[in-house]
């Protein structure tokens, strides 16, 4: 999961490339509508008109991809139209649950953000790609040659963590652990670099600037829509990130042992020994950082079609290029739930 300064070019060029497919697309920072484009039917494998819209609830770590990849590539190949609504999984897992939105698909970072759907609005998901966490960080920051020298490995990293992050007056950035994945998975990597490079066990407290892991209330929180653009901005010194965020905005960014940056699968018990109690009182576990995938309600056409062409070669590649590692697509839950069109894209 590690990507070095050429492979992040290829990787974002790559990703520009499919987004240019349908011209004309428009994309926002929460939601966004494409209808089918006027080219879509001369495309050998688009429909001849649409068939409906997917309507997507996706966490807000894939917004680059799916509003500037995936659904115009998505719209030329089916006819289909495609609209997206942006947010933490845990917020969108609660609006579905309310009522709040009304999407036909949901896209999760971790199946626990829609296990709490179910039966009602779901059976089951599929896991079909993973990411890992980096430090992402300001390249004007005062801090800047630090961030670097870390980042490219002329300084040990356990100087970040003991020394650098907890310096008075540096701005970090992350999210909202109660509601998005991401903000309790920087906080399980800090624990984890904790315990790796054996240092003081109130470490992470002294980064976080509090021992109540769980709160929401620390000037460090900012919602996952917009830490991006705020540490682009100046407004912050380092910021979590996924490091397929990093590659698709171009982020500064220092890459992370897989020992602590829940990128493999196969250290899965290792990060479940990192813990956050929330502010309801619940505990999570660290794990494996996993893309999943589900039909919200009875199953529409176009909601199969966005599904089928995620978990398509096509698909698929759009997430390689973006830094993402793949996984085989397997279902989660109630199998004959999943429509048969989901299902031959299975295994592949």
């Amino acid at each position: 999961m590690i990507l070095h300064s050429a492979s992040r070019k290829l990787a974002v060029a790559g990703l520009l490339s499919a987004a240019v497919v349908v011209a004309g697309c428009s994309s926002s920072s929460s939601s966004s509508s494409s209808a089918p484009a006027a080219s879509a039917s001369s495309s050998p494998s688009a429909t001849s008109s649409a068939t409906g819209t997917a309507n997507v609830a996706y966490a807000s770590s894939l917004q680059y991809l799916n509003e500037k990849v995936a659904s115009p590539a998505f719209t030329a190949a089916t006819g289909d139209g495609f609209s997206g609504t942006g947010n933490s999984s845990g917020t969108l897992e609660a609006d579905i649950a309310s009522g709040e939105i009304s999407p036909n698909v949901f896209e999760s970072v971790g199946g626990d953000n829609i296990t709490p759907l179910e039966p009602k609005f779901t059976k089951w998901y599929i896991p079909y790609a993973g990411t890992s966490m980096v430090i992402a960080y300001n390249p004007k920051s005062k801090y800047a040659s630090q961030f670097k020298a870390y980042a490219d490995g002329s300084k040990p990293l356990s100087g970040l963590f003991s020394t650098l992050l907890q310096t008075p007056g540096l701005k970090l950035g992350r999210t909202d652990p109660n509601t998005d994945p991401q903000g309790r998975d920087f906080i399980y990597m800090l624990e984890l670099a904790q315990s790796y490079y054996h240092l003081p066990s109130d470490t992470v407290a002294k980064i976080l600037g509090t021992s109540n892991f769980g709160s929401a209330s620390s000037s460090q929180i900012y919602a996952e829509s917009s830490l991006d653009s705020t540490l682009e901005s100046g407004q912050l010194d380092a910021s979590s990130a996924f490091v397929t965020q990093a590659v698709e905005l171009h982020l500064d960014y220092i890459p992370l042992p897989t020992a602590i940056n829940l990128g493999s699968a196969a250290l899965a018990s290792t990060y479940s020994t990192a813990k956050v109690k929330l502010a309801n009182g619940s505990t999570k576990s660290g794990s494996p950082q996993v893309i999943d995938i589900t039909a919200i309600g009875t199953p529409t056409p176009a909601a199969i079609a966005f599904i089928k062409y995620t978990l398509s070669a096509a698909g698929l590649a759009q997430y390689k290029q973006g830094g993402f590692s793949l996984i085989t697509p397997t279902v989660v839950g109630d199998s004959s739930a999943v429509p048969a069109d989901i299902t031959s894209e299975l295994g592949s």
